[in-house]
């Protein structure tokens, strides 16, 4: 599940981020509405849109109200939950005629905007329509993890707005280790990517380790894949076994 959480307050955000995260979403930062309808428009243009947007009420740019309001005159029916230190009936009314689906005062408890974010996904999966269901072996070949991006069918991996061309390899390879976030050893490796052929030496994994990290991984960028000496490779920001 992949939530956008936009808010200018720093002291809030990370420590809201890591909760979402520990519950397991994936969860992107945006802190002004212009770059939250860039990141948007960004994951819906590759066909892996967010799944709920958290927005601030009072954003730079462009507020969460006139965010909302463009999203839902775009057609955008994304999920949308505000947070906001407005504790008034018509700040509530206006909210939500704005198109939001909920709404949350701050200060709140934690666990309360986590019930928050659960309704409104499992909200999300019912009215998940027929249309939805028969796109969806289209669908499963477009991933995204960790603010990456990747068109399997296509051999594109996009990532901080820049696109990516990859081998056939390199895309199998990079689709086996998003799709399973945990360690993986070199055997299960080569018999998700080698599973037809011989089975390479060691060192031809890690060459094409080498060459896609060299993709994906920017100057300055999070590193994505590591190496867990001894053992095999972890996709993910968080390198720890």
């Amino acid at each position: 599940m992949s939530i956008l959480l936009v808010d200018d307050e720093v002291e809030l955000t990370e420590p809201l981020c890591r909760a979402l995260k520990r519950e397991g979403y994936a969860v992107e930062v945006a802190f002004d509405g212009e770059a939250a309808l860039q990141m948007i428009q960004a994951h819906q243009g590759v066909g892996v849109p967010y799944e709920l947007l958290i927005l601030d009420w009072m954003l730079p740019k462009q507020s969460g109200i006139e965010l909302c309001q463009n999203l839902r005159s775009q057609g955008d029916a994304t999920p949308v939950l505000f947070l906001t230190a407005k504790d008034t009936l018509d700040a509530r009314v206006q909210g939500l005629d704005a198109g939001a689906d909920d709404y949350l005062v701050k200060p709140f408890e934690l666990r309360e905007l986590l019930a928050r974010v659960r309704a409104l996904l499992r909200r999300s999966d019912l009215f998940s329509t027929k249309a939805a269901v028969e796109e969806d072996t289209a669908l499963s070949t477009r991933l995204s993890a960790e603010g990456l991006a990747l068109d399997v069918e296509n051999q594109v991996a996009y990532r901080n707005g820049r696109m990516i061309a990859l081998s056939e390899k390199e895309c199998r390879l990079l689709a086996f280790l998003m799709q399973h976030p945990q360690l993986l050893t070199h055997e299960e490796i080569y018999q998700q990517v080698w599973p037809t052929e011989e089975k390479p030496a060691s060192n031809v994994l890690a060459a094409h380790i080498r060459l896609l990290r060299r993709k994906i991984e920017a100057p300055l960028e999070v590193p994505l894949i590591h190496t867990i000496y001894g053992k095999g490779y972890r996709f993910g920001t968080n390198a720890a076994d």
